[in-house]
């Protein structure tokens, strides 16, 4: 839940900043809410603009675009580089998202027990 302050208090035992006007901007078109959710995915996936322009259908200047504007605005990262024909391919994952995929999901820990 959001306080008045800006901050955001979802447990209670403590409270996280957020910068509500760069996160309005950062999500302001459709495409970067697209971009974000495919990243989210099964916990988290680690994909590069070509990866992500092939999934949901958009050249890749276009997913070049939004994508670096989201890692500018820290909703996501920069985890590896790898260098293809001379150009250099990146890739990139919501933050924490390495964390979170190391964790079976809990569905699946269930089925196993």
């Amino acid at each position: 839940m959001a306080s008045q302050n800006g901050h955001f208090n979802g447990n209670g035992r403590g409270s996280i900043p957020v910068d509500w006007e760069r996160l309005a901007r950062a999500t302001a078109h459709p495409l970067r809410v697209s971009i974000l959710e495919v990243l989210g995915i099964d916990g988290g996936r680690t994909l590069s603009p070509s990866d992500l322009g092939q999934e949901l259908q958009i050249p890749l200047s276009n997913t070049n675009y939004h994508v670096t504007e989201l890692a500018k605005s820290g909703l996501i990262e920069l985890v590896r580089e790898r260098q293809v024909r001379g150009a250099t391919e990146h890739f990139y994952r919501l933050p924490g998202a390495a964390i979170r995929a190391a964790r079976p999901p809990l569905r699946a820990a269930r089925a196993a027990a």
